[in-house]
């Protein structure tokens, strides 16, 4: 957990604020610190780095398409170390609240 904060702290000011919070996510559920939560919790931290920076909060959607191409995507960065389509989820899901906000706006 020490090198998740110091992985933050490095990489605050770096980091694209979505892509530094489905980092600091995806890292917080390979560590799997808890008994109970890890993924809720690591739901609470990313989009706390979202909202922080001004961005919507990223939605993931819990229906079974979702929920397997979510935890898919978890796999593949840890096992074969590539993150690009967890990333791509996580934007997806950033840019999907965005134009739903933008629709509440026009209303």
């Amino acid at each position: 957990m020490e090198d998740y904060f110091l992985f933050y702290q490095q990489n605050s000011a770096e980091l694209h604020p979505i892509i530094l919070s489905a980092e600091l996510h995806e890292q917080l559920a390979t560590i799997h610190p808890f008994i109970d939560g890890n993924g809720r919790t690591a739901r609470l931290v990313m989009n706390l780095i979202l909202l922080k920076s001004g961005y919507p909060i990223a939605n993931i959607s819990g229906d079974t398409s979702s929920r397997l191409a979510y935890y898919g995507a978890l796999d593949k960065c840890n096992i074969e170390q590539d993150k690009a389509e967890f990333y791509g989820l996580i934007i997806g899901d950033v840019i999907h609240s965005l134009k739903r906000l933008l629709l509440l706006v026009k209303s």
